[in-house]
């Protein structure tokens, strides 16, 4: 097997991972391995997989593109792939635990002054230790997610067969596609300190709390490479403060319902932004709460990182 003799395992809020640093490229996976070791009952358990390693010795980037990871101070790649062992082009909460381990293993301190510089199959990420943050966790990293991009509202259709519920989502590249759908019973908006109209339709979906996403919810028309699906409520706006909370759960591609996505969160901030004005989230997941920031040109993802402990792997 194409395992280091030892691993760690880690999460962020909740979505966790198998992970290792590989310093030489020695132990590149295959998609059986990495089912293998992500399986809860027969292996370790985790939503993925996560080597980190300089650029070079991943398979899929090429030799121009590591290069330029270099010339671009990204000396250390995050290899990532889904739990059924396909590749993925970003994970957020991934990414922070990656920083995790990185200064673990010496490679940065991820400071204010000097961000460790991460490379992904979306590009670099930097991201910045900033220790326990009150109501976010006691090992909080921020990341600068890059830029987004959003379709238009509710083009597509989703549909949650085991609640046999459909509504609306508005689709959301943030390095890997999203759909996200906002969900829940019509607020009240004289509760709400909003300052301005809101448009937040009456959806025929059941509140997040009670959706099944045991089964993979479908989004009509496909998208091409597939998609995470993310499921939102809006707990309250404050257009004065710029603020809002907000709820969420995700089905991810490849990996089923997990406790928090990264990027997903990040998708959800967006779509959350366009709809109040309002672009600072504090967005609970079952895994825990993170601060979704959205700016014109990037989206920053603040939240708790934690490396668990270190496994012995006997067949490796």
């Amino acid at each position: 097997m194409t395992f280091p003799r030892t691993v760690l395992k880690a999460h962020g809020t909740g979505n966790d991972f198998v992970i290792w640093f590989d310093e030489h490229g020695e132990y590149e996976p295959t998609p059986e391995e990495v089912r293998s070791l992500d399986d809860r009952h027969f292996g370790l358990g985790g939503d993925g997989i996560i080597r980190l390693t300089p650029p070079e010795h991943v398979s899929d980037v090429s030799a121009e593109q590591a290069q330029a990871f270099h010339d671009a101070g990204a000396h250390w790649f995050m290899d990532y792939r889904n739990a059924d062992g396909s590749l993925a082009e970003m994970c957020g909460n991934g990414a922070r635990v990656t920083a995790a381990l990185a200064m673990h293993v010496g490679l940065t301190q991820a400071s204010e002054d000097e961000p460790f510089a991460l490379a992904t199959r979306a590009g670099i990420k930097y991201i910045t230790f900033l220790g326990a943050v009150d109501g976010l966790g006691t090992h909080v990293f921020r990341i600068d997610m890059g830029p987004w991009r959003m379709g238009m509202r509710e083009e597509y259709m989703v549909k949650v067969p085991a609640n046999n519920a459909q509504g609306m989502g508005t689709f959301v590249d943030m390095g890997n596609p999203h759909v996200v759908t906002v969900v829940g019973q019509q607020l009240d908006l004289t509760t709400l300190s909003v300052g301005m109209p809101l448009s937040i339709p009456v959806q025929t979906m059941p509140d997040v709390s009670e959706l099944d996403l045991t089964i993979t919810p479908r989004v009509e028309p496909e998208l091409p490479a597939g998609q995470n699906a993310e499921f939102v409520r809006i707990d309250d706006v404050n257009a004065q403060e710029n603020a809002g909370l907000a709820t969420m759960r995700v089905n991810e591609r490849g990996a089923g319902e997990t406790l928090s996505c990264g990027t997903g969160l990040c998708a959800t901030g967006v779509v959350l932004s366009e709809r109040t004005g309002v672009n600072n989230w504090r967005i609970s997941v079952p895994g825990g709460t993170l601060l979704v920031e959205v700016e014109v040109e990037r989206v920053l993802l603040t939240g708790d990182a934690v490396l668990v402990g270190q496994v012995e792997l006997f067949n490796a």
